[in-house]
């Protein structure tokens, strides 16, 4: 090879090393290059490591602060909780799901006194077990095992029902227990001595108060009993006088007893109505009943007083007012002879006026509003409102001659009440008054196809009397029970003029010996007598008659409370009049089960 040659190879070869040398050194730049930026990423990412792991540290530090800070919190309230459980009266104990004790407060553990077995470990069954053993609870007479078993089965009901125990010194403890929903029973024992204790003393309270409520029951019956007996010969007997012939001096101390007499009853009736009230033993008997009849009766019951003052009564009943309706006529009376006759005392002169107006309801009821006017002496307005109060009188120095016990608005007013009523009144003094009340009474819807009971009785008596003798004119036999000489004289003169056969017996048993010996149509049973009452009269009397028929014996009784007219019905009796005996009533009676007494008259 020439010389030529070989330095054209050398200078191919150089070339090629140059080339490939500058190829190797653009890789290598290349690659120091993304090294580099490897680095630099790799360096940013050093970077926010280290700021992330900082603020990690941070974080945890603060948590852990905070969770230092609410451990404190929880271990505070954990003893502020546990120191209240151990500072209250109540026991208090926590059982986990094997019945075994976790913790308990001192009131709970205190029942144990000494027994230092009984803390957390122990299991409930133990416990019972420890509380019959050692006699802490007062089982009675029930059986140890009997009574563990029973309160084992309560303890393991999901919701075991409170129950009360008793201790052996006389403490009474309610216990509650409370299963969660993993199987823990919270027990708390509530000590309720002092409740009862306030129960006993306020079940004995209540004993002496029914006991003196009873007493007092008892006391105004009898004392109802006691002065209408009297009360029935002072009144029948001015009755009988009245019919005599008297000179105008003689009739005016009749009248005077008479009207005495008859004041001191409506005394006894206000009295013994409010007591009933008080006790809440007045009830309302509603029936069929005229009620503009009933206002006309009270009207002409007050007119001669009325009268003999100078005083003119006027009625206004609206025509667009039905006039039967059903309710308590006696009491409907009671209350208006209440304001009318308070209207009537209380006016020197003028008028005194009843008004009777009435809206529909719904066809069926009608709303009633009676008002009762006068031209009395009125009343103050700073009294007004004391009007309807108890035992009060709305008097002065100018009008304290009007007697009265005070209790008739305050009956009034709660009559009109216990019919959902509402009562009032407007007065000016000097002027005049009117009171008046408002009640919503049914429609009687039957008129008068409706028949009472006691009309059927009667009528039921009246054919029993005409079976035993048939429209005959003997002389009707009747027959006194009564054991008052007094009232026995009354009764003969209020019927000395009628044509009957009359017989008396002193108690019971002669009642019942005048019976046997002679049958008679028609007996007047005094209730209280000595040695056999009419009430056991009455029984006897009945038992000998058996199914056949049976003579009308008629309640002739002082006793007048709510409740003695179905006592003597009950007991056998066919009717019923209270002492003081009236004459017309009396006579009434007599022709009702004597029909040959109308024939003979």
């Amino acid at each position: 090879m020439s010389l030529a040659n070989k330095l054209a190879e050398e200078r191919r070869a150089r070339l090629a090393a140059e080339r490939l040398l500058e190829l190797k050194q653009a890789e290598l730049f290349a690659a120091n290059r993304k090294l580099g930026s490897h680095a630099q990423q790799l360096n940013n990412e050093i970077v926010e490591t280290r700021a992330e792991v900082a603020m990690v540290r941070g974080e945890n530090q603060r948590v852990k602060t905070e969770l230092g800070v609410a451990n404190e919190k929880i271990q505070i309230a954990e003893r502020r909780l546990w120191h209240s459980i151990e500072t209250i009266q109540d026991g208090f104990a926590f059982f986990d799901p094997d019945n075994r004790m976790i913790v308990a407060n001192r009131a709970y553990l205190a029942v144990f006194e000494d027994l230092e077995e009984v803390q957390p470990g122990i299991t409930y069954p133990r416990i019972l077990q420890l509380l019959t053993e050692e006699g802490i609870v007062n089982i009675g007479q029930e059986p140890p095992p009997d009574w563990r078993a029973r309160m084992q089965d309560r303890w393991q009901q999901d919701d075991p029902e409170p129950m009360e125990i008793q201790l052996w010194n006389g403490e009474h403890i309610r216990i509650f227990d409370r299963r969660g929903p993993s199987g823990d029973v919270v027990s708390l024992a509530l000590n309720i001595t002092s409740s009862v204790r306030y129960e006993e003393q306020l079940h004995d309270a209540r004993e002496r108060a029914e006991a003196a409520n009873r007493a007092k029951s008892a006391f105004l019956a009898n004392m109802s009993h006691e002065i209408r007996t009297p009360m029935n010969g002072v009144v029948g007997m001015a009755d009988l006088l009245t019919e005599t012939d008297l000179n105008s001096e003689q009739r005016l101390f009749v009248d005077t007893i008479k009207h005495s007499g008859e004041a001191l009853l409506v005394i006894i009736n206000d009295v013994l109505d409010y007591s009933k009230i008080e006790a809440d033993k007045l009830v309302l008997h509603p029936e069929p009943f005229d009620l503009e009849k009933t206002l006309n009766e009270v009207v002409m019951l007050l007119q001669p007083t009325a009268r003999g003052k100078g005083l003119t009564l006027k009625t206004d009943y609206d025509r667009s007012v039905p006039t039967l309706f059903v309710g308590d006529p006696g009491r409907i009376r009671q209350i208006v002879t209440n304001l009318m006759g308070n209207a009537v005392k209380f006016t020197l002169q003028g008028e005194v006026f009843l008004r009777v107006v009435g809206t529909p309801e719904d066809g069926r009821r009608t709303t009633l509003q009676i008002t009762v006017e006068d031209t009395g002496i009125g009343i103050a307005p700073e009294k007004v409102e004391h009007v309807f109060g108890e035992f009060n009188q709305v008097e002065d120095d100018r009008n304290r001659q009007f007697e009265g016990t005070g209790l008739g608005l305050a009956i009034t007013k709660r009559l009109i009440e216990m019919m959902q009523g509402h009562v009032w009144v407007e007065s000016k003094e000097g002027v005049g008054s009117c009171f008046g009340f408002r009640i919503t009474l049914p429609v009687d819807s039957d008129q008068f196809a409706v028949v009472s009971h006691e009309s059927y009785r009667h009528a039921e008596a009246q054919d029993s009397t005409l079976s035993e003798d048939t429209a005959s004119n003997r002389t009707p036999k009747v027959l006194l029970a009564e054991d008052n000489r007094t009232n026995q004289l009354v009764f003969r003169k209020m019927v000395g003029q009628l044509d009957i056969d009359l017989r008396t017996a002193s108690n019971g048993f002669e009642a019942f010996q005048a019976f046997q010996d002679e049958r008679p149509d028609v007996i007047f049973m005094d209730i209280s007598m000595p040695g056999m009452d009419g009430k056991e009269a009455t029984a006897r009397i009945r038992a000998l008659e058996g199914d056949g028929p049976h003579v009308p014996i008629v309640a002739v009784t002082a006793h007048a409370l709510d409740g003695d007219r179905e006592m003597v019905i009950a007991a056998g009796l066919t009717d019923y009049l209270t002492k003081p005996l009236r004459k017309d009533a009396l006579i009434e009676k007599l022709t009702l089960y004597c029909p040959q007494l109308q024939l003979a008259s």
